[in-house]
């Protein structure tokens, strides 16, 4: 099966999961060189409800989908 590019996961993204135990959503945040207020600001939410989205271990589809769009990446690529 062929996979499209923008679906791949960066192996920095692994490496923070992995390494440092990292959620995908913060992960990701930090690829993208995004601060939690540039995310929050995206979502329409305040900083501090953003960061426990960013720390939930099982957040909910919904969010993974409202986050995913934020960071405009996929949610297959956040809900790893």
């Amino acid at each position: 099966m062929k996979q499209d590019k923008a679906e791949l996961i960066p192996n920095e993204i692994v490496g923070m999961l992995v390494e440092q135990n990292m959620t995908p959503i913060r992960a990701w945040r930090g690829y993208l060189k995004l601060t939690q207020a540039q995310v929050a600001e995206r979502l329409k939410i305040t900083q501090a409800a953003y960061a426990q989205l960013e720390a939930s271990q099982r957040p909910r589809k919904s969010t993974l989908q409202r986050v995913s769009a934020a960071l405009e990446i996929t949610v297959e690529q956040l809900a790893i």
